[in-house]
């Protein structure tokens, strides 16, 4: 049989593609800018017919799904919080938190370890001739996600760019169950570049001291590290690597400007490998069938064991907050779930374990809160409800726009009179009474007594 004649005997429409999912089943979208759209409508117009359907996706993003205004029917987990995410939780009651370490994905699903989920839906390319449909800018744990599941349903977006491999970027018709076309001017979610703040470009700045040439960066999304690739792209950096878990815009710059061209990388020479995509259309489009780039899984991308095969690889996250033992918050306010633990363990531990490599962990000095106030982002501890993401003694380097802490062996009173000194000024000294309460800290030990 031809794949022409396949694709059309597999093709739906949302509504019959829907009809399988049953009572109890566990679907799993395919993650942020992928995950389904038609699908969703049409499976969130079954409620009241389905109960205890749970739903798991990852950095959910715009449009809000369906299933979500129906709490009776639908479950949502989320392995990674969004903003979406926040609202879905804060309005409905309804989003819960999976703690993962994204390396792990696709090996809970492998092994077994994970429960038995039903159905995979999620956005593709459309198929080539070969029958083969791209995940586009959402690898991850695509295929393994798929594999795991009873039935797989793509939604076809003739919008979606084609991302290169890598590995495990695209699924065979043959492992497909139904396919569903979406609208042709079906829109693909866009990240608008962030802005670069003062205190954003200072950071990048400091952060700008550990990159030399020949070093493999690590980047996320934001501010601040648009910043840095700015700053590189302006620099006279040579023959930069790239090995990130997020491609992000600033990554466009770095390539665009010649600073990056991976030729001193053990493997994956000459590419970025990166296992999802989030940023605007000139991201997307710099994506498109480009070999400078190339998608894997999150267990190939993530994996700390690889990353220390790359000498001198610089990782590059942002915090929360960060408290006077040089304890790392990154996913949650208060009692809040507001992100998520993702691959930052990932990429802190396989850098400091890489030779001659670096892990930067990245924050301004202070926030303003609700009640319009500003306060420190270098706390003296944890409030009891806050998650810590790295443990202390897993933590290198800590920067703000007002230095660099080098915290990594050093004793609890060095790592609290670090962690002040980068504070912002106005807190210091309120920081330094806390310190010595905790017993953490005392003047006889000041370096300059």
């Amino acid at each position: 049989m031809s794949y022409q004649k396949e694709y059309q005997q597999k093709l739906v429409s949302a509504e019959e593609a829907m009809k399988c999912i049953r009572s109890g089943d566990r679907v799993d979208y395919s993650f942020m800018t992928t995950k389904p759209v038609a699908c969703d409508a049409a499976l969130a117009a079954r409620h009241g017919e389905l109960q205890d359907v749970e739903v798991y996706a990852a950095i959910t993003v715009l449009p809000v799904p369906e299933v979500v205004k129906h709490p009776q029917s639908f479950i949502y987990h989320d392995m990674h919080f969004s903003k979406i995410s926040r609202i879905i939780q804060r309005d409905f009651n309804l989003c819960y938190y999976v703690p993962i370490m994204y390396h792990e994905a696709g090996k809970w699903l492998r092994e077994g370890i994970a429960s038995q989920h039903h159905v995979f839906i999620g956005q593709v390319c459309p198929m080539d001739e070969h029958g083969y449909f791209n995940f586009s800018i959402t690898n991850s744990a695509s295929l393994a996600n798929a594999q795991h599941c009873e039935k797989v349903i793509l939604e076809v977006n003739p919008n979606l760019p084609v991302a290169l491999g890598g590995a495990e970027e695209s699924i065979h018709i043959s492992q497909v169950d139904y396919i569903v076309e979406v609208k042709e001017d079906m829109p693909v979610f866009e990240a608008p570049a962030a802005e670069p703040s003062d205190v954003d470009r200072q950071i990048a700045a400091n952060v700008m001291g550990f990159i030399h040439d020949g070093c493999c960066i690590q980047l996320g999304i934001g501010g601040m590290p648009d910043a840095v690739g700015k700053m590189i792209a302006a620099s006279d950096l040579k023959n930069l690597g790239g090995h990130t878990e997020m491609l992000s815009e600033a990554y466009v710059d770095m390539i665009e400007s010649g600073r990056m061209t991976g030729i001193h990388k053990p493997f994956d020479k000459c590419r970025v490998p990166y296992t999802f995509a989030l940023g605007p259309k000139r991201l997307y489009d710099f994506i498109h069938n480009n070999p400078a780039v190339a998608s894997y899984p999150a267990q190939y991308t993530n994996d700390p064991r690889r990353i220390a095969q790359i000498d001198n690889f610089i990782s590059i996250n942002n915090a929360v907050e960060v408290d006077l033992y040089s304890q790392v918050n990154a996913e949650s306010a208060d009692i809040h779930q507001i992100s998520g633990n993702g691959g930052m363990w990932d990429f802190v531990m396989g850098a400091q374990w890489s030779k001659g490599g670096k892990s930067l962990i990245c924050l301004a000095s202070t926030a303003t809160n609700k009640e319009g106030q500003r306060i420190s982002r270098i706390v003296p501890h944890f409030d009891p409800c806050s998650i810590t993401t790295i443990p202390r003694q897993q933590v290198d380097t800590i920067v703000t726009e007002y230095g660099v802490a080098e915290v990594r062996a050093r004793s609890t009173w060095e790592r609290a009179e670090m962690m002040v000194n980068i504070a912002h000024p106005d807190f210091r000294d309120e920081l330094i009474k806390k310190a010595e309460a905790q017993k953490i800290w005392k003047r006889s030990n000041k370096k300059d007594a």
